[in-house]
């Protein structure tokens, strides 16, 4: 594998890294706006639409860069996945137009109204079927169920993501999302009583990753052999087992003793690690068994250009995001619940 080869690949799966990091924890924003309970509801979708609002827009940033880097420097498996997986693949873009139409419409409503309600509805439902549908996408991935022959896929087009492995990976991807916007708004909250309603979610949903991961890990031996023996096998797979691990039980320490802005990072990196787990398992196939890095891989020179492009981007969008980021980060004032007029 050259070079250009390899450090393409790393780009993209950091990408998309990135992309579940910050814009996973959007759409877990949106799951704790659909549960949001008890009596200081209001002011809980009051900091989640506060702290989403000013980067939702930029967080997929990283989705688009992914893709970007996908279609021109492996065009192979861009065709084969996009044609395989064309159903979600369909599903989850009108998952994530309907969630910022909403959201974007909700934010501009008359407070308190039948309308906003309804937009907030929206807002909340897509943000739940959206992670689902990206995590039954990434299992089909992970499978042997899409099927080519010659340049052509051959599996049909729902066997590979309605599979129970592919399901589990779904469910595991919408818990990590949620459990990751739980954290984040514990730092995010200005107060102490909002800050424990997301701490008390967030120790919840880190517990319940423990069985869905293990599910998924369980049913990959029979739905995505090369994934079973990567995770389970490998040297540096179990390395990253062992980071995850350590990881995850540090955030729910800190979660436990209430340091949030340390829990953030902790929680961070075992969701890098899991995303980053399920890329070194798969090395080096994009699609397996028919498609590596290698062979989908574009032409050398174009390779090139693709990481030059990359480097002179990165260079001027890294520092616009941290910037952006500063300026509106949780050392803002936490936004008053709407009024909602009594009937």
């Amino acid at each position: 594998m050259s070079t250009e080869t390899l450090m393409l690949g790393l780009a993209v799966a950091g990408t998309f890294v990135l992309y579940a990091l910050l814009g996973g924890a959007d759409f877990g924003g949106g799951v704790w706006d659909l549960l949001a309970r008890g009596p200081r509801k209001a002011e809980q979708r009051a900091l989640i639409a506060n702290a989403i609002g000013p980067v939702w827009e930029v967080n997929h940033v990283w989705l688009i860069v992914g893709l970007v880097l996908l279609f021109s420097g492996f065009p192979r498996a861009f065709a084969a996945l996009s044609v395989a997986l064309h159903v979600p693949l369909t599903l989850l873009v009108l998952g994530i137009v309907f969630r910022g139409t909403a959201f974007t419409f909700r934010a501009y409503d008359t407070r308190g109204d039948v309308v906003e309600r309804r937009w907030g509805v929206v807002f909340s439902v897509a943000s739940v079927v959206a992670p689902l549908l990206l995590g039954m996408c990434v299992g089909a991935v992970a499978s042997d169920a899409i099927r080519m022959q010659g340049h052509a896929v051959v599996s049909g087009f729902f066997a590979s993501w309605l599979s129970p492995f592919a399901l589990s990976v779904g469910v595991l991807t919408l818990g990590l999302f949620a459990f990751l916007a739980a954290v984040y708004l514990t730092h995010e909250a200005r107060t102490p009583q909002l800050a424990e309603d997301f701490r008390r979610r967030a120790l919840v949903t880190g517990g319940l990753l423990f069985p869905l991961a293990l599910a998924a890990l369980l049913l990959s031996r029979e739905g995505a052999p090369r994934i079973w023996h990567g995770l389970s096998r490998t040297p540096f797979a179990l390395a990253l087992h062992g980071g995850t691990a350590v990881a995850a039980v540090t955030a729910f320490a800190l979660l436990w003793t209430r340091r949030f802005r340390a829990a953030r990072v902790a929680a961070a990196t075992q969701g890098g690690l899991i995303v980053l787990g399920w890329a070194v398992s798969q090395a080096p196939y994009l699609v397996y068994p028919h498609l590596t890095l290698q062979s989908a891989a574009a032409q050398p020179v174009v390779q090139r250009l693709l990481l030059v492009a990359l480097a002179v981007g990165l260079v001027a969008v890294v520092p616009s995001l941290v910037l952006l980021f500063r300026v509106f980060g949780p050392r803002g004032q936490v936004p008053q619940a709407p009024e909602v007029p009594t009937t």
